[in-house]
């Protein structure tokens, strides 16, 4: 028999309602700290090398070790980790994700030599992998309301954008003060916080879904992911040579035959029928494509407003602000558009705003463009903004709730090989560019620039080359962008909506 309350006690009484939303918000801002540091640790560093260089004297391959490994190993993992999350609950892989997170930073900090620094860096990138699709899990099931969620993945896009685009001055402020080992440390703190007030907020899933981790797939995907991710940014910072091209057909090789497993497998570790959905396999491409012209443009008008127009590094940083606030804005206010513009507009509106951003590179000069950045910066975040909250939005809800660790993981590991593709391919045309038209003094401008004694008319030839490749990749980059997203309106259904995905008896096998 159900207890019924008094007409005082209904009045006195916080309606369930209340506290189960209040829990829910507070557990996405527990779950947004770790996200924040994870996004940061991928961009802190490129202020902190010159210290630590100094500090421990690092091979020019160490130092790239240094600065890639993370990218690598949060990249290969992601789709193991969303599975495992998915299987034997999401909190206690967080929490022991947290431990090895915050104990490698430790590490790290405290590290005397480069090859320590380089182990550090990796098991960082082990606890960073268990972060982020379990993360973003567990708000889908903290928020069950469609709408509630969809702004709660809007915040939760909103802090991983701002966390990797304010890293650099992060770092910056930092080393301003403090020695080198201050933006491992940092994270300690947020660390400590997580795990004493997850385990009181956040409700633990685990068994919701069937079957065990297929370990060869782990393997498989694992491997695939981490060679094909270094052979791009080691194409991208050394040419293509046979040493990158058997790399990386080994890990296209290996990705291959992960995808032809998951086809035969009961429980699998990716459900690749949802690409059947159109909405679901352009969202996919959004994040990919949205990562690859950001993190494209980061690095080209990253030289430019140090090289070509002389600005310190923590002055080109400071300017990125005014992008990353409009980045951040964007993703908190997207989800509230949803319901009044459909998915089909959203998708497309990211890759419009984001060609539109980067075309206004192109009237970027060798002895002006300040204003012609910030404005790009602040355009193209529009559209960077609706790809994170979008593209994370249809992940989590294309899938029941038992499997959103795995469907996160899919559009995480998108913006990872997105990040790894701008600067290999775009950044890779650029560089070719500088090398056909520049004063053939050597193959980048930094480098070029640093030969002694050079003239100074050979420096601004160098400076001109550097700029007409960033003006090819701007175009190439801005092209791509306003033909997928004039695609999706064209391929994509009005009323699109990602239905969940097909049982294991429904799959090709």
């Amino acid at each position: 028999m159900t207890e019924r309350l008094s007409p005082t006690e209904q009045l006195t009484s916080p309606a369930p309602s209340t506290r189960s939303d209040r829990r829910a918000w507070l557990g996405l801002l527990v779950v947004l700290g770790p996200v924040l540091l994870v996004a940061m640790d991928n961009s802190i560093l490129h202020l902190a090398m010159p210290r630590i260089s100094e500090s421990l004297s690092p091979s020019a391959g160490q130092a790239l070790w240094i600065l890639d490994v993370y990218g690598f190993v949060v990249g290969s993992l992601l789709i193991t980790f969303g599975s495992v999350g998915d299987r034997y609950g999401r909190l206690r892989l967080m929490t022991v994700g947290a431990v090895v997170f915050g104990a490698a930073s430790a590490g790290a900090a405290l590290s005397s030599s480069p090859e320590a620094l380089i182990a550090f860096r990796a098991l960082m990138g082990i606890g960073g992998a268990t972060l982020l699709p379990s993360g973003l899990a567990v708000i889908s099931e903290l928020f069950r309301d469609p709408r509630r969620r969809a702004q709660a993945i809007g915040i939760f896009a909103a802090t991983f954008a701002t966390g990797f685009a304010i890293g650099p001055v992060t770092g910056g402020l930092l080393l301003s003060v403090f020695p080198w080992g201050s933006v491992f440390l940092i994270n300690l703190p947020v660390v400590v916080l997580f795990l004493v007030f997850a385990p009181t907020v956040l409700r633990e899933v685990r068994g919701t879904r069937p079957g065990r981790v297929d370990v060869l797939s782990v393997v498989l995907s694992s491997a695939g992911l981490l060679l094909t991710v270094y052979t791009l940014k080691d194409a991208a910072s050394h040419g293509l040579g046979w040493h990158q091209a058997l790399t990386g057909l080994a890990g296209i090789a290996l990705v291959w035959w992960f995808l032809r497993r998951q086809h035969r497998l009961e429980h699998p570790l990716v459900e690749l029928g949802l690409f059947r959905e159109r909405v679901f396999a352009f969202a996919i491409v959004t994040g990919l494509l949205s990562l690859l012209v950001w993190a494209a443009a980061s690095y080209l008008t990253g030289i430019y407003l140090q090289s070509v127009l002389g600005l310190d590094v923590l002055t080109a940083a400071l300017l990125a602000v005014p992008g990353a606030l409009v980045l951040t804005v964007t993703c908190v206010v997207t989800p509230r558009f949803f319901e009044r513009i459909g998915r089909r507009i959203a998708l497309a509106a990211a890759h419009l705003f984001a060609g539109a951003g980067l075309a206004l590179l192109l009237l970027a000069g060798t002895e002006s463009g300040v204003g012609w950045f910030v404005a790009s910066t602040m355009i193209a975040g529009i559209g960077y903004g609706i790809s994170f909250s979008a593209v994370a939005d249809v992940a989590v809800s294309a899938v029941p709730p038992e499997r959103a660790g795995a469907a996160a993981a899919i559009a995480e590991t998108s913006n990872e090989l997105g990040n790894a593709l701008g600067i290999s391919l775009l950044g890779a045309t650029a560089a070719l560019v500088f090398r056909l038209s520049g004063p053939d003094v050597a193959g980048t401008l930094n480098e070029t620039l640093a030969v002694p004694g050079l003239a100074e008319g050979a420096a601004e030839s160098a400076r001109a080359a550097f700029l007409s490749g960033m003006h090819v990749a701007v175009v190439i980059g801005s092209a791509v962008s306003f033909a997928v997203g004039l695609l999706i309106l064209r391929l994509v259904p009005r009323a699109a909506r990602v239905s969940q995905a097909a049982p294991a008896s429904r799959r090709v096998r």
